[in-house]
C-alpha cells in the first residue's frame, strides 16, 4: 500500500504545481493585457515634418504637421502621413514583442500573440514594415 500512497501523494503534488502554474500564467496574461492597452507607437518622417502616434490597436491618436508641409503638395504630405503611420505601427509592434516576451517568455504562446498583433496592425496593407 505504501507505494500506492506515495504515488498518489506525488500525483497530488503534481496537480497542485500544475494548478499553481496555470494561476500564475493567467495572472501574467492579465498583467500583459493591461500593459498592452497602455502602449502607443510613435514615429516621424526623415525631415520631421510629420509626426504620428498610434494607440495600442494601431489607430491614429495624434498627427502633427510642421508648417513646412504647406510648401509641398498634398499628395506628398499624404504619402508621408501613410508612411509615418506604418512606421508608428512598427514601433508599436516592437514594444508589443518586448512586453510579451518579458511577461510570458519566448515561447509558442508569446509568438502567437505577437503574430496576431502583427496581422491586425498590417490589416489590408499587405506586406509592410510591420513584418520586420
Amino acid at each position: 500500500m505504501w507505494a500506492d500512497e506515495a504515488a498518489l501523494d506525488a500525483a497530488g503534488r503534481r496537480l497542485d504545481e500544475w494548478e499553481s502554474s496555470l494561476a500564475e500564467r493567467a495572472e501574467r496574461a492579465k498583467t500583459l493585457s493591461a500593459r498592452m492597452r497602455e502602449l502607443t507607437g510613435t514615429a516621424h518622417n526623415t525631415d520631421r515634418t510629420v509626426a504620428i502616434t498610434v494607440d495600442s490597436a494601431g489607430l491614429l491618436i495624434d498627427l502633427r504637421l510642421d508648417e513646412r508641409t504647406r510648401q509641398q503638395s498634398a499628395a506628398h504630405t499624404a504619402r508621408q502621413i501613410l508612411d509615418t503611420t506604418r512606421a508608428a505601427r512598427t514601433d508599436l509592434l516592437r514594444q508589443v514583442r518586448a512586453v510579451t516576451v518579458q511577461s510570458l517568455g519566448d515561447d509558442a504562446s508569446s509568438q502567437a500573440i505577437i503574430d496576431s498583433y502583427r496581422d491586425r496592425l498590417a490589416g489590408d496593407q499587405g506586406s509592410s514594415d510591420v513584418d520586420r
